[in-house]
């Protein structure tokens, strides 16, 4: 290192400092410091703080100031280079035309493996939305709609996450409105990961906060989902299974009385349902059948007025009655003879789904008395299944510590409890004459306030299926009391289910995660 450099450096810098309204008349020395960024060390350093320090009086090498200072970023010394990106936001300062670039630049940089120098990106990065949100946030899509796939997803997370916290003060309604329109864009192209940063920050901008935007929202949840197009669960290269899922989850916070879910529940009944048995997932434990069926259930709350009711409520009736067996005969029963599953889980949802829907044609079974007659017999031989287990799981709740309530065990136990009194509500409103459909219940795997005890303790979002023991009691019997066999709760894998008596009816897989990623018209795919 040359102390010579380093002292003309100074030098320059005290005669750009002291020129004061006469410094536009030493450009020699301000091109004497752009020069010192292929210097030593310490040259660099000190290059990157003057360039910043006397950028705004030098118009004219505003370009080459900044192809300078880049050069400083890209330097092989992390220390050099995380000066130059700690300075790059002065040079905006008093300059917001280069703000865009600036934050493109430093949006490039978020590629950064060092976790030191990543930090430094990103507070160079909030830094400059202080400054100027609305050109930040242009730096910001211009990489999320052009970047490589690592810079892309690094900018959809500073988004979501950093640019949130900055708060409504900064990121103003024209700036709202600025990411509303970019995120449009971006959203003709994503995958899975890409489409949930999305719709995060939409729904945190004023979208999320009023009527009209709340359905907006809604609508391009439904562009994304295809709902317009037929659905095949077949169609694993377009992961058409999972692309649903994904998009009703992000939809489902919007739905309300004043915007409702019919659009998404005739496509339920009208595409998924009369496919349902299809429904498959490629990864293990997964439970895909399971998921559309809660997603279903949730969509029905908020369901408005259908066409052709009747048709659409006959597709849920069919699934419906699918998990809820006759009687056995008893002139051929045997006790070797297999006993049917119950497969609460998936009942819960479909009777619920059933239930709220046929408020809009309660006589959809008083007018067939053959239906009407079959139907109650089910509903009489499952409310005799879940009367047992709903007993025990009372008793083995009963009197337990708050802390106690919070082991997995004791988790699980709440929310079948809530799944098999949920379905005893709803049995009891069918079972009226004429059925009625006038209950209200939270479904088991939602989170309840001011319930009881019981109820409540669980606090997990999603419930974790259950399969009891195939030892267990049946529908017309008391549970057995054998002790060796009272290992009732199994570790997950499959549904809220009890074997009964003869009757299988048809089973998915245990529950699983969304993959993050699916391909197809308008999806990008995850390398």
């Amino acid at each position: 290192m040359s102390d010579d450099s380093i002292e003309r450096l100074y030098k320059d810098f005290g005669i750009l400092a002291d020129a004061k309204d006469k410094i536009g008349e030493h450009e020699k020395e301000y091109l004497d410091i752009l020069g010192a960024v292929k210097g030593s060390a310490k040259e660099k350093r000190l290059a990157s703080q003057f360039i910043a320090r006397f950028f705004k009086h030098f118009p004219n090498l505003a370009d080459r100031a900044i192809e300078s200072q880049l050069d400083l970023c890209e330097d092989e010394d992390v220390s050099i280079r995380k000066q130059a990106i700690k300075d790059l936001p002065s040079l905006c300062k008093d300059n917001k035309e280069h703000t865009q670039k600036i934050a493109d630049i430093l949006a490039q940089l978020l590629q950064a493996e060092d976790s030191t120098e990543l930090s430094v990106v990103h507070n160079s990065l909030m830094t400059l939305f202080k400054i100027d949100a609305k050109g930040s946030l242009a730096g910001l899509f211009s990489q999320i709609l052009s970047g490589d796939d690592l810079t892309r997803e690094r900018c959809l997370k500073f988004l979501t996450v950093k640019v949130k916290s900055l708060g409504h003060e900064i990121i103003n309604k024209e700036c709202e409105e600025f990411i509303i329109s970019e995120a449009k864009k971006v959203l003709q192209d994503v995958t899975a990961d890409e489409f949930h940063y999305l719709m995060d920050i939409l729904g945190w901008t004023r979208l999320g906060q009023t009527v009209s935007g709340q359905q907006e929202l809604v609508d391009l949840v439904a562009e994304q989902a295809d709902i317009n197009q037929d659905f095949d669960p077949k169609d694993v290269e377009n992961d058409n299974v999972d692309r649903l899922i994904q998009c009703v989850r992000q939809a489902l916070p919007y739905f309300s009385s004043q915007v409702d879910s019919a659009r998404f529940v005739t496509y339920f009944c009208e595409q998924v349902l009369p496919q349902f048995r299809d429904i498959t997932s490629s990864e293990e434990g997964a439970d895909p059948q399971l998921e559309v069926l809660k997603l279903f259930a949730e969509l029905c709350t908020h369901c408005g007025t259908l066409d052709n009711v009747e048709a659409k409520v006959g597709k849920v009736f069919e699934r419906l009655i699918e998990y809820m067996p006759l009687p056995p005969d008893t002139e051929n029963d045997s006790t070797n003879q297999d006993e049917p599953v119950l497969i609460f889980s998936n009942v819960e949802c479909l009777m619920y789904s059933f239930h709220r829907l046929c408020r809009q044609c309660p006589d959809f079974l008083t007018k067939d008395a053959d239906k009407l007659k079959d139907f109650r017999m089910r509903l009489q031989y499952f409310a005799r299944g879940i009367q047992g287990y709903i007993k025990k799981l009372r008793e083995a709740l009963q009197g337990k510590t708050q802390e106690e309530l919070k082991t997995e065990e004791n988790k699980i136990k709440v929310v079948a409890l809530k799944t098999t009194s949920n379905i005893n509500t709803l049995i009891k409103d069918l079972f009226h004459s004429p059925p009625s459909f006038k209950s209200v219940i939270s479904l088991s795997w939602k989170p309840t306030v001011g319930a009881a005890k019981e109820a409540t303790v669980a606090g997990q979002k999603r419930h974790t299926p259950i399969t009891f023991s195939s030892g267990e009691a049946g529908a017309n019997k008391q549970p057995k009391t054998d002790r060796s066999q009272r290992e009732i709760y199994q570790p997950p894998s499959g549904k809220y289910s009890n074997k009964v008596s003869s009757y299988v009816p048809p089973r998915g897989r245990g529950r699983g995660r969304p993959r993050g990623s699916w391909r197809g018209r308008g999806w990008r795919q995850n390398y």
